[in-house]
């Protein structure tokens, strides 16, 4: 059983910001890292089986794809497992190539809280930033 939560938004790396290569398929900031466990806990169900979040792609929005974020119980045999920080993110297959590279971020302001993920792999965004192409 799963269900969506919060918001995610796309943006683009810029030319001045330089992502670092790592190894792993995603990267997350400290902020996300906090965010994802807070969001475990209050979720007992997802935290006694140590399995937490899933990340894929959906086709929608007026530029092609759009980020989907839900809690999961099961890691399915073509999920890409990330675990940092002692969270542990999936994500599926057809996300995995998009995300490649990816860092994903959490923001807070006075009128929005939601995951950023600052992709290198997009090409192009819509103008509201939660639909992107490759």
């Amino acid at each position: 059983m799963s269900g969506s939560i919060l918001r995610a938004s796309i943006r683009a790396v810029s030319a001045r910001r330089r992502l670092v290569p790592t190894r792993a398929a995603l990267t997350l900031t400290p902020l996300a890292v906090n965010k994802i466990k807070q969001l475990l806990q209050e979720k007992p169900e997802y935290v006694s089986i140590q399995i937490g979040l899933k990340i894929g792609v959906r086709t929608r929005g007026c530029n092609g794809l759009s980020y989907t974020l839900e809690y999961t119980k099961e890691k399915r045999e073509s999920d890409e497992e990330v675990i940092q920080d002692g969270v542990r993110v999936f994500i599926e297959k057809k996300a995995q190539l998009t995300l490649l590279g990816t860092e994903m971020d959490y923001t807070e302001s006075k009128l929005t809280s939601e995951f950023v993920f600052h992709n290198p792999n997009i090409k192009g965004t819509c103008g509201c930033g939660e639909s992107f192409h490759v």
